[in-house]
C-alpha cells in the first residue's frame, strides 16, 4: 500500500494483467487509468475489521487512560508509589462514542461499545440498521456528531471528498475533553490543524495509527504526551496478515485464469 501505482507503474508491462493490493485502502492505485486498460485491482476487504477495530481501541484506551505515558513514566524510576492525582486520565465508561463511516470496520468499532455502556453516534451516508438495532446507535449529522461525542474515530477511505474532512473547523466543535482517534487514512485530518488544536488544548488528545504524509509526521506530535502514535499497524496480527496475504494470492490466480475476483474493486466497470 505504500507504493504508488501510477500511469507509469502500470504502463512499464504492456502484458500487465491485474492489481493485487496487500490491504484494503487502495487510493495509492490510479484506478480509473487501471480500468480504462480492463486491468482488475483487487483489495482485501473483510478479513481486516475486526483486527483494526481491535486497534482503535487499544488507542482508544491508551489515550484516555495515558498507557505509554504511563509507562515511561515506571521505566524511568519515577514511579514512587500511589498518589491520589498521578496521571490522571480520562473514564471511558458511560460517554459517547462517535463514528465517522459506518461500513465494516466503523461498525465493528461501534460494536466493542457495550461492554463500556456507552451511547453511540454515528455519521454516514448510508443508514445502518445493525447499529441502531443492536446499539440503539443514532444516525446524525457530522456537526452534532463532533460537538457531542467524548471519542470521535474515524472510519472513512480517503476519497477527494474525505481528504483534510477533519480540519480546524471541526476541531472548534469539539468538546476540549474530547480524544480524536484515526485507523483510517492519515490524510483525513490535517495534520496542520490536528497539532494546533492539541497545542492550544481544543481537544483532550489524539491516537493516530496513520499520519497524513506517511512515514513523515509532525515533529510537534512526537513530542507530546497526550498522543498515542502507532507504525500504521491496524491490520497488523499474524492470523489477520496471514488472511490477507491468502486472499492477495487467491486474486491473482483468479486473473491469470482469466476470471474476475469477487474482491475486485472496479469490476462493475470492466469489459
Amino acid at each position: 500500500m505504500r507504493d504508488e501505482i501510477d500511469r507509469q507503474v502500470i504502463n512499464a508491462n504492456p502484458d500487465l494483467k491485474g492489481i493485487c493490493n496487500y490491504a484494503v485502502g487502495y487510493n495509492n492505485i490510479d484506478v480509473s487509468y487501471a480500468t480504462s486498460k480492463n486491468i482488475p485491482v483487487t483489495n482485501t476487504p473483510g478479513v481486516l475489521t475486526e483486527t483494526t477495530a481491535d486497534l482503535a481501541w487499544s488507542l482508544l484506551m491508551a489515550t484516555a487512560r495515558r498507557i505509554v505515558e504511563a509507562d515511561s513514566f515506571v521505566r524511568n524510576g519515577k514511579f514512587t508509589g500511589w498518589q491520589a492525582t498521578l496521571l490522571l486520565g480520562n473514564d471511558i465508561h458511560g460517554k459517547t462514542l462517535g463514528i465517522i463511516g459506518a461500513g465494516r470496520i466503523g461498525s465493528a468499532t461501534a460494536k466493542r461499545s457495550i461492554g463500556f455502556d456507552m451511547k453511540v453516534l454515528y455519521y454516514s451516508n448510508h443508514k445502518n440498521k445493525f447499529l441502531e438495532e443492536k446499539l440503539n446507535a443514532k444516525r446524525v449529522q457530522l456537526n452534532y456528531l463532533l460537538s457531542q461525542s467524548d471519542f470521535i474515530s474515524l472510519h472513512l477511505p480517503l476519497t477527494p471528498q474525505t481528504k483534510h474532512l477533519i480540519s480546524i473547523n471541526e476541531f472548534k466543535r469539539m468538546k476540549e475533553t474530547a480524544i480524536l482517534i484515526n485507523t483510517a487514512r492519515g490524510a483525513i485530518i490535517n495534520e496542520r490543524d490536528l497539532v494546533f488544536a492539541l497545542e492550544n488544548k481544543m481537544i483532550a488528545g489524539a491516537g493516530l495509527d496513520v499520519f497524513e504524509n506517511e512515514p513523515e509526521i509532525k515533529k510537534q506530535l512526537l513530542k507530546m504526551n497526550n498522543v498515542v502514535l502507532a507504525p500504521h499497524i491496524g491490520s497488523a496480527s499474524k492470523e489477520t496478515r496471514e488472511k490477507m496475504a491468502k486472499m492477495t494470492a487467491y486474486a491473482a490466480i483468479d486473473i491469470i485464469n482469466n476470471k474476475i475476483p469477487p474482491n475486485t474493486v472496479n469490476k462493475d466497470y470492466l469489459k
